[in-house]
């Protein structure tokens, strides 16, 4: 079965790398870049797990997250917030809006590969 996974993340260039190892180690890898519209693409794209910035435009990664886990559709989904916020507030604010996994960048390219396949069980 293929693992799928959605991306939802504005920086190009972490898009590329990590669409790139995670396309490698056999996943399917969409991505999305607005905040506004990414519960809905969500909610289309029906991923296996979520990769959440925290900073993206139009609306905050918590924000996002806060409406997944509000949705009884997407409230069990996993999903792995990472992003340059390393401080421990945004840490606790990741956890009270339900982040399964919170990493900070930089980060590695296994650790990433290790986080997902731990929260899929894949």
């Amino acid at each position: 079965m293929c693992k799928r996974v959605l991306l939802i993340e504005d920086e190009h260039n972490i898009i590329q790398a990590i669409g790139f190892v995670l396309s490698r180690a056999g996943w399917t890898v969409h991505t999305h870049a607005d905040g506004a519209t990414a519960q809905a693409e969500v909610i289309r794209r029906a991923p296996d797990v979520v990769i959440l910035d925290a900073m993206l435009p139009n609306r905050s990664g918590f924000d996002v997250l806060r409406d997944l886990r509000a949705d009884p559709g997407t409230a069990a989904l996993p999903v792995l917030m990472l992003t340059a916020r390393g401080q421990k507030r945004d840490r606790e604010l990741a956890r009270r809006a339900g982040a399964s996994h919170y990493m900070t960048k930089p980060f590695s390219n296994d650790e990433v590969l290790d986080c997902l396949r731990e929260l899929t069980g894949k």
